[in-house]
């Protein structure tokens, strides 16, 4: 009876170690904030269109990994660390969401490329 209680806490505590935040197949969500549907504004907000996209990354990105994408502290963790304000291309914030860093959706990727492109303005 001792093996079995031994075997199974070992399979509890393997399976609690591995299971991850990160999940092998990524779920898109039926309602993404600030997906718009595939059409960008032509002046792109960051409090309205961006600052939305980061509510689900402040489960990692939430003071404890850098950048921190909080609210009131996004802004400022992202420019100019992570984005080169005029130059999509060479932001690690859009190369790393563009390699399907948790799965942002096309649209709220096009916003931030977009948000990036016209100059990265914190309005």
């Amino acid at each position: 009876m001792k093996n079995i209680f031994k075997y199974l806490m070992i399979i509890c505590i393997g399976g609690l170690l591995h299971s991850c935040y990160y999940d092998a197949y990524i779920e898109e969500e039926a309602t993404d904030p600030g997906d718009g549907g595939g059409e960008v504004p032509t002046v792109v907000s960051f409090q309205t269109d961006i600052q939305p996209i980061f509510a689900k990354c402040t489960g990692c990105h939430g003071g404890n990994l850098n950048p921190d994408l909080r609210e009131g502290n996004s802004y400022a963790s992202l420019v100019p660390t992570y984005v080169k304000a005029n130059d999509s291309g060479n932001s690690e914030l859009f190369i790393k969401l563009a390699e399907g860093h948790q799965g942002v959706s096309n649209a709220n990727l096009e916003l931030i490329k977009a948000w990036i492109d016209q100059g990265a303005e914190n309005n």
